[in-house]
């Protein structure tokens, strides 16, 4: 496939997209994923593992972890990652518009997200980014911690969730902010949401005696040590986007006053 050797803003937009919404260890030219977003923008699957590469060499939490991506990086590269870093939600839209332009659809027709019983006029359209962003937030989260629950390693993709850490309803700022989530199974997510574990700014993990509920002694003793044994431990780091320390801070302040 003949390509362009300079790539633009647009196809550099999308393959950001990609690399939040993917493991960054899954970038091999012989993905069918990377194929199909090589064919989708017009460059080839190799040309699209040296973009994200480059990518990475600006995400904080690569470097953090001695991952410096590759060194030769455009002045492109630099602007689309400046743009978006810290605006999860533009990215997510304007990309979704881009993915669209390059599908050659209508951007509706485009979408991989439900769009069943949307309203019409303006609220469709705040509807359709909202579903937009809780789909990148999701992928985002799942694919920085490889599907994996940072509590218990279970990795079923079905049981794991996206779980905030401040509630998207208490904080609009960070709703789509990959590093205001935590992959949690669903007991735990559940968990999380109701202050029956905490995890505090320094990654620990604290279980409340009110996990076990009212009749202790009717709980598996083999949960029980578990679930006990749990206390103190650290959670899984994500490979990407860490957990935000001042968002753990709240959410563990108001665990502790529970």
């Amino acid at each position: 496939m003949a390509e362009r050797n300079d790539w633009t803003i647009e196809q550099i937009t999308v393959a950001l997209y990609e690399y939040c919404r993917n493991p960054f260890g899954q970038f091999n030219a012989s993905k069918q994923f990377v194929k199909d977003l090589g064919e989708l923008i017009g460059r080839s699957p190799a040309a699209v593992v040296r973009k994200v590469g480059n990518l990475a060499s600006f995400d904080p939490q690569m470097k953090a972890r001695g991952v410096n991506g590759l060194s030769h990086t455009s002045k492109l590269d630099e602007i689309v990652w400046n743009k978006y870093f810290g605006h999860w939600d533009q990215l997510a839209y304007d990309a979704e518009i881009l993915i669209a332009k390059y599908k050659k659809l209508h951007f509706e027709e485009s979408l991989t997200i439900d769009l069943n019983n949307l309203p019409e006029g303006t609220e469709r359209t705040y509807e359709i980014k909202k579903r937009i962003n809780q789909s990148f937030f999701r992928d985002t989260v799942l694919s920085s911690y490889e599907q994996r629950c940072c509590i218990t390693g279970l990795s079923n993709p079905t049981l794991l969730n996206a779980c905030h850490i401040v509630d998207w309803s208490k904080d609009s700022t960070n709703r789509t902010n990959p590093q205001n989530g935590l992959c949690l199974n669903v007991l735990l997510h559940k968990a999380y949401d109701e202050d029956l574990i905490g995890i505090s700014p320094d990654y620990d993990i604290v279980v409340s005696d009110r996990f076990f509920g009212t009749k202790i002694q009717s709980i598996d003793e083999e949960l029980r040590k578990y679930m006990v044994g749990l206390n103190n431990k650290k959670i899984m780091l994500p490979k990407r986007f860490y957990p935000d320390r001042d968002l753990l801070a709240v959410h563990y302040e108001r665990f502790c006053k529970r």
